[in-house]
């Protein structure tokens, strides 16, 4: 699993030479995964992440509903801008739970490596998409301490143990500033529809 962990943050981090943004960029699939009342995995439980697929069918993403108490400062000490990030750094997931990734807004795709989640919304762990966000204020993104990941037809097994709802995404949930309310708010939502495996976006493998 280590392995699989380690592969999953080099594709998300890894520097595309300037000049390939248009061919670096997945096409957008994000989902919404909700962890089901059921689900007693402390790292998941009472969760929404945001997922979206990899060419090689493996799945990346960060949980968006985990507020956390930590400052950006001591996952970026060099960065100086870093000090006067005032909003809350978000548990994106058990992987990598120092790195620090970034899910934002953008009307033109970055240059430096991202993935393209949702139309207008990317996600990346660029130490120079990072370090443009927070200096420019009033862009609209958050930061996340780790991700969530899992390996070719590993969260589709997962769904087939009926741990997991799926449902679309949507950018606007993941900003929302009542965020402690989603989980309940999707439980619901999903309860009351069909689950939906391959109508919510790519098949997940």
């Amino acid at each position: 699993m280590k392995i699989v962990a380690l592969r999953l943050c080099l594709v998300l981090a890894v520097a595309i030479a300037p000049g390939a943004s248009a061919q670096q960029l997945e096409q957008a699939n994000g989902v919404f995964v909700i962890a089901k009342p059921s689900l007693e995995d402390p790292n998941f439980a009472r969760t929404v992440v945001l997922v979206t697929q990899t060419t090689d069918a493996s799945t990346v993403g960060v949980i968006v509903n985990r507020p956390t108490q930590v400052p950006l400062r001591e996952l970026l000490p060099g960065v100086e801008s870093g000090a006067n990030y005032r909003e809350p750094v978000f548990f994106g997931g058990p992987v990598m739970p120092q790195a620090v990734v970034a899910l934002f807004r953008s009307a033109e795709p970055p240059k430096a490596s991202a993935f393209h989640v949702l139309r207008d919304l990317y996600l990346t762990m660029h130490p120079e998409n990072i370090a443009q966000l927070l200096a420019k204020p009033g862009r609209q993104f958050r930061l996340y301490a780790g991700f969530s990941a899992w390996a070719p037809r590993q969260l589709e097994g997962e769904l087939e143990r009926d741990g997991w709802y799926i449902l679309p995404a949507d950018g606007a949930a993941v900003f929302r500033s009542d965020i402690e309310n989603l989980w309940p708010e999707l439980v619901r939502k999903a309860e009351m529809r069909p689950a939906c495996l391959g109508s919510c976006g790519r098949s997940w493998k």
